[in-house]
């Protein structure tokens, strides 16, 4: 490994603040590209958690799922409420980083420092789409991997066939796009068999290749994303947000008034 690698993951010190069930780092855009890409050349492994309501409450309701993703390496901060909680407790530099943002940010630093890529998840058309704009956007981007898999639970033998193609790839950064909360249970499992250091990005795929309208940056910065994405998908996220979304505010009322502790 690069010994000055080596020595900044070595010194890494990470200040973590909790909102409800996780412990998300406080997130400066740089330090966690730094982080990522060291780990991502370093050939070590680990796994990076893009955190919102939705991933808190999920955790909430599930411990197991909440140690997973506190065990991942970064916990990035999506959702704004996240970021409020976070301020609300002292961390004033808390700020927010969108996963589809942190995915283009990673892309273009990898272009630059030679590292190579991988997609993991979504439909084959999301797939095509986004490696069509990832040749336009980044010609000198190189791309090792890329697979969509089935919409099912996979067998053991089709899980380490994956697994084999991923790590004789070469790949270096994996990003993952099979959702909450089953991208960050696999990125979990499979930590000490991949080498490349591994991102759940969730719907970055679809926004990246254009099936989704991203939120312009104010509604998001207002803490209204969640509405602008309930519109375009209302099927699907009826119950994440309608339901969620009022259960998260109430048990971190709870968490800000000391009325509620938190262990994990």
């Amino acid at each position: 490994m690069n010994t000055k690698i080596a020595e900044n993951l070595a010194s890494r010190e990470r200040e973590r603040i909790r909102v409800v069930s996780l412990l998300p780092d406080v997130c400066n855009a740089e330090k966690v590209l730094r982080t990522i890409s060291d780990l991502a050349e370093a050939k070590i492994g680990g796994y990076v958690c893009v955190s919102t309501v939705h991933m808190v409450m999920e955790a909430y309701d599930d411990a197991e799922f909440a140690k997973m993703v506190n065990a991942a390496d970064v916990i990035i901060t999506d959702g704004m409420p996240l970021v409020w909680m976070q301020r609300m407790q002292g961390a004033k530099t808390a700020n927010r980083l969108r996963g589809n943002d942190l995915m283009i940010m990673l892309c273009e630093v990898a272009e630059k420092r030679g590292l190579k890529v991988g997609f993991y998840g979504g439909a084959q058309n999301t797939i095509d789409l986004l490696l069509k704009r990832a040749k336009a956007d980044l010609p000198n981007l190189e791309i090792a991997y890329s697979f969509s898999p089935p919409f099912r639970d996979l067998s053991d033998e089709e899980n380490s066939k994956i697994i084999e193609e991923i790590k004789n790839s070469g790949a270096q950064i994996l990003f993952v796009g099979l959702g909450c909360p089953k991208q960050e249970k696999w990125m979990a499992a499979n930590k000490t068999k991949i080498s490349a250091v591994m991102l759940g990005v969730g719907a970055a795929f679809d926004f990246y290749a254009g099936n989704l309208k991203e939120s312009p940056e104010w509604i998001g910065n207002l803490g209204f994303e969640w509405l602008y994405r309930f519109f375009q998908e209302p099927k699907r996220l009826w119950r994440r947000y309608l339901i969620l979304n009022p259960r998260f505010v109430w048990i971190a009322g709870l968490q800000l008034l000391g009325l509620k502790k938190f262990e994990n």
